[in-house]
């Protein structure tokens, strides 16, 4: 059965004040029993209070995040030459599946470039699937550009066959397309989705000034940055079928994640969401 959790870059600031283990007894006790690790350095002494947090608190952890290129040791784990660590952490965590959270953004600035950042992509996750582990890429709003006609999605899927998916519902909203038809198109291959709500805002008082000063640059400038982040249900996404969708698709983990909470606690956040994605009738997920 597929489960709803916390993707983890929401939680870095708790974790540098109060550790992995602390702060993921907060995320236990509002209701979450699964993590995505991101963005936290992978470190000993934090590694091992995953692993408690895994032992006591029943936590189980979705994924960790990867790169592939960068210095041995650093975090997220760079696969081009730290694959040995990787797999054990992996294994010491209890996950067989690796993310990479976003491409640089230089490797996707041409239709060459993605080729060969897939095929690359493709030779980690051959290497992954060796050990056991399965490699899935993340995408945003930039994955759907169009080279020759085509998503740059599209091209690192079929450039990368042996490369999964995970699937940020917001960030498809904000390239263009419909969440529920992307989960459909690329069903079977996405066992990670993210939650994560889209909202209108109202416009800043300096759009509002501007507009009534006639300054039409500065409006327009303040006038596209209405889109916000918002707790699960808090937004305009439809998650009462965002959610069957993507367990009926093959999703394993559904992860909440908010990048930004405008003036809330993260552990504020986090309830919100977990109490409105109850309220649809997906408790069983918890």
């Amino acid at each position: 059965m597929a489960r709803i959790g916390v993707q983890a870059m929401m939680l870095r600031e708790s974790f540098e004040k109060i550790g992995p283990f602390e702060t993921l007894r907060k995320v236990a006790e509002i209701g979450y029993r699964a993590v995505e690790v991101s963005q936290i350095p992978m470190d000993q002494a934090n590694v091992a209070e995953l692993e408690r947090a895994r032992g006591e608190l029943g936590i189980e952890f979705a994924a960790l995040s990867a790169q592939l290129e960068g210095e041995q040791g650093s975090t997220p784990y760079p696969l081009a030459v730290d694959v040995e660590r990787v797999v054990a952490d992996c294994r010491r965590l209890g996950t067989d599946m690796l993310r990479i959270g976003m491409a640089p953004m230089f490797e996707l600035q041409s239709e060459d470039s993605v080729r060969d950042y897939a095929k690359r992509a493709e030779k980690a996750a051959q290497a992954l699937a060796d050990e056991g582990i399965a490699l899935y890429y993340h995408n945003h709003h930039v994955e759907f550009a169009k080279m020759s006609g085509r998503y740059i999605m599209d091209i690192l899927a079929d450039e990368a066959p042996s490369m999964g998916l995970e699937i940020d519902v917001h960030w498809v909203q904000r390239g263009g397309l419909d969440p529920v038809r992307t989960l459909h198109k690329y069903a079977g291959r996405t066992a990670m989705v993210h939650l994560k709500d889209y909202r209108i805002g109202a416009l800043s008082e300096e759009g509002v000034k501007a507009h009534a000063e006639g300054n039409h640059e500065a409006f327009m400038r303040e006038f596209a940055d209405v889109v916000q982040f918002a707790e699960v249900g808090e937004g305009n996404l439809d998650f009462a079928s965002i959610v069957p969708t993507a367990v009926e698709t093959g999703a394993k983990y559904l992860l909440v994640e908010q990048d930004r909470l405008y003036g809330r606690t993260v552990f504020d956040a986090l309830t919100i969401s977990h109490d409105n994605l109850v309220g649809l009738g997906f408790q069983d997920l918890f």
